[in-house]
């Protein structure tokens, strides 16, 4: 994969030819409904004076690359940094679910990938969100059956999944795919390998009934599909400088940004300290995203699903925004997205203020910073 050249702006404005970008680019891609479970879930700090907004709606997914959301509202990290504001939380199965939801103004605040961030940035001409911070890097896998696929040549003439026609991974694949010399057609799929849009939940049974040989896929369906017998034949993060790449974003409306200040500073240390407690507790936070998913979705992650799928996601307050800005470069390579000017979609300074306090090195927006 090449390396992110940040001096070009790119949008995932959705070419003509391009229907599905309408209801794609998910990180996930495992559907649209949202559920609120701020009935379960009341988040004030005890005794906490009230910020400027009697509360903030934060929207996540219940999924591991998003645990810094998980574990922030479980273990009330982010509560206490709010005080008497009350969090109320939603959660979402895909990214344009959460996007529209953002600006309907159902949510204040989200958590979610480097795909609909950009798309939501750049359908509203860049007047609907803004990136804040950083949250999660890695996460994706290409797990094969090892009976049919012993090397990456191997895939030549293979049946791969991805999640969503032009979601994160699809466009991580295909460029992949365009590196290796071969030819795939990016609408159809068809070509040296065939690129089977696959949802995320049907996706395990898939492979194991043999009808794929293999997906592309972030976790913890990678792991899913290791417990169904697949093998990982190549983790994404080898492909990208110092094995870092964006999963999961933290956005937040314009208007709520301006008008509420505090309230996003107070939401971004609780972020921070949550990151913080993750990396010096791995153990710990697992067991708590694992009790939050629990909550959420009526089953916890097996552990020979969640064990592996957790070492292989990074926790991090750095947006890594210049492999955001190669991820949409990949995906107008691809021919499936337009270009378009990405400048201001990142605003760092309310991170780099509390990263600067804490005595953390500041995060660079990649020149995408709002001027």
């Amino acid at each position: 994969m090449s390396a992110p050249r940040s001096t070009v702006r790119r949008s995932l404005a959705a070419a003509a030819a391009l229907p599905l970008l309408a209801v794609v680019l998910s990180a996930c891609g495992y559907g649209s409904e949202a559920k609120d479970d701020d009935a379960k879930k009341a988040n004030v700090a005890a005794g906490g004076k009230k910020l400027s907004a009697d509360s903030v709606k934060i929207g996540y997914f219940p999924n591991l690359t998003h645990a810094t959301a998980l574990v922030g509202i479980q273990e009330g990290l982010i509560a206490k940094e709010l005080g008497g504001t009350e969090v109320k939380s939603s959660t979402f199965n895909a990214g344009p679910s959460e996007i529209e939801a953002l600006n309907a103004g159902s949510i204040d605040i989200g958590f979610i990938g480097p795909s609909p961030a950009i798309n939501g940035f750049s359908k509203s001409e860049g007047k609907s969100l803004r990136i804040v911070g950083g949250s999660a890097s890695g996460g994706v896998k290409l797990v094969v059956d090892p009976k049919k696929i012993k090397t990456l040549d191997d895939l030549k003439g293979k049946k791969i999944a991805t999640p969503q026609l032009g979601n994160t991974q699809d466009v991580a694949f295909l460029n992949w795919i365009s590196e290796k010399g071969w030819k795939v057609d990016a609408q159809s799929g068809k070509g040296d390998v065939s690129v089977v849009r696959s949802d995320n939940k049907v996706t395990p049974d898939a492979f194991k009934a043999g009808s794929l040989d293999g997906a592309w896929v972030p976790e913890p369906t990678a792991s899913k599909l290791v417990a169904e017998g697949g093998k990982v034949l190549l983790d994404e993060s080898s492909l990208w400088p110092d094995n870092k790449f964006v999963i999961t974003n933290i956005i937040v409306s314009q208007k709520f940004l301006s008008e509420h200040p505090d309230v996003v500073q107070a939401v971004l240390r609780g972020s921070v300290n949550t990151n913080a407690w993750i990396n010096a507790n791995p153990d710990k936070a697992k067991v708590s995203a694992n009790a939050a998913l629990k909550e959420l979705s009526g089953k916890p992650l097996a552990p020979e699903v969640i064990d592996p799928a957790w070492k292989s996601i990074q926790f991090t307050d750095d947006p890594l925004a210049a492999t955001l800005d190669a991820q949409a470069d990949h995906a107008v390579k691809a021919g499936l997205l337009e270009e378009t000017n990405l400048t201001g979609i990142y605003d760092l300074k309310p991170l780099n203020k509390i990263l600067k306090a804490a005595g953390k090195p500041e995060v660079s927006d990649a020149g995408l910073g709002v001027k």
